[in-house]
């Protein structure tokens, strides 16, 4: 991501994926949208990978606050809506633009969330929608790689790859993220029944 990102610094207009955005690279809100969604991104990529360390958890508290507080402001307030207005100009049509859309949407209220249930203390509740928003940050990776294999296994046109990407590449991410909740859930579950037979 980081090689991908630098290709756009300091502000490069016809590289990677503007190369197919040439007819809205024009439009100065879908513009600076993008900008700030790929250059804001890096920083809730690392900052969210941090919050599930569980030593920095108990030994250093006070960074896993502050890295979270910067994951929050990053997706609520710069890389969320700007993520949200680039949706709404998505190639592939219609279906491309609600997947991206919905994205953004569930991305912001899931950080959201996360956010209202830690201040509430309410930590199982924190964790699980940290989970499922971080699994919607990992969809800009996980749209690159859904997009490598089918383009490399089979043959369809351009668009049609994008379209089908731009739901495989976040859904899938939050079916394993709730398996993960799931399993996270059961355990708990059977552990404090084991405690009481005991």
């Amino acid at each position: 991501m980081a090689s991908i990102t630098m290709a756009y610094i300091p502000y490069n207009t016809d590289v990677g994926f503007l190369r197919i955005k040439q007819h809205y690279i024009h439009i100065d809100q879908w513009r600076i949208a993008f900008f700030i969604h790929v250059y804001a991104s890096m920083w809730v990529l690392f900052a969210g990978f941090t919050q599930f360390s569980k030593a920095i958890q108990r030994n250093q508290p006070k960074l896993h606050r502050t890295l979270g507080y910067i994951y929050v402001v990053d997706v609520l307030l710069i890389t969320g809506p700007a993520g949200l207005l680039m949706g709404f100009y998505a190639n592939g049509g219609l279906w491309s633009r609600i997947a991206f859309v919905l994205l953004a949407v569930l991305w912001i209220y899931f950080t959201a969330m996360a956010l209202i249930k830690a201040r509430q203390k309410n930590f199982k509740a924190h964790r699980n929608y940290m989970i499922r928003s971080y699994a919607l940050t990992l969809s800009a990776i996980t749209l690159r790689a859904w997009k490598y294999a089918i383009t490399n296994t089979v043959t369809l046109p351009p668009m049609d790859v994008y379209r089908v990407v731009a739901w495989v590449g976040w859904v899938g991410n939050l079916v394993v993220a709730e398996w993960l909740i799931f399993r996270h859930t059961q355990k708990q579950v059977y552990k404090k029944r084991s405690s009481q037979i005991l």
